[in-house]
């Protein structure tokens, strides 16, 4: 392994920026989706509120809007508080 001495400073600043990278729970995801569906506020004014990148709350809300699509198309189903493979109905 290398010195810290021997170490560019752009591979120091990567390593700081990968330890110190925060985690969003499920719940803080959806808050901020929603929050961004409203449209009160614009996409940019919202992501830099809440220190994100657009193109983050663009991965969220595909995810989002995606999973809402397969549980009103029926593909998935809730049982017990965890995803089921069985179809709707049936579970």
């Amino acid at each position: 392994m290398r010195s810290q001495e021997s170490r560019s400073p752009e591979s120091v600043v990567r390593e700081i920026r990968r330890k110190t990278r925060r985690k969003f729970s499920s719940e803080e995801n959806i808050r901020m989706v929603l929050e961004l569906l409203k449209e009160e506020e614009s996409v940019s004014t919202i992501c830099r509120r809440e220190g994100i990148t657009t193109g983050l709350y663009d991965r969220w809300s595909k995810h989002f809007l995606e999973g809402g699509k397969k549980r009103l198309k029926g593909d998935t189903c809730i049982a017990g508080g965890r995803p089921c493979s069985l179809p709707l109905g049936f579970c």
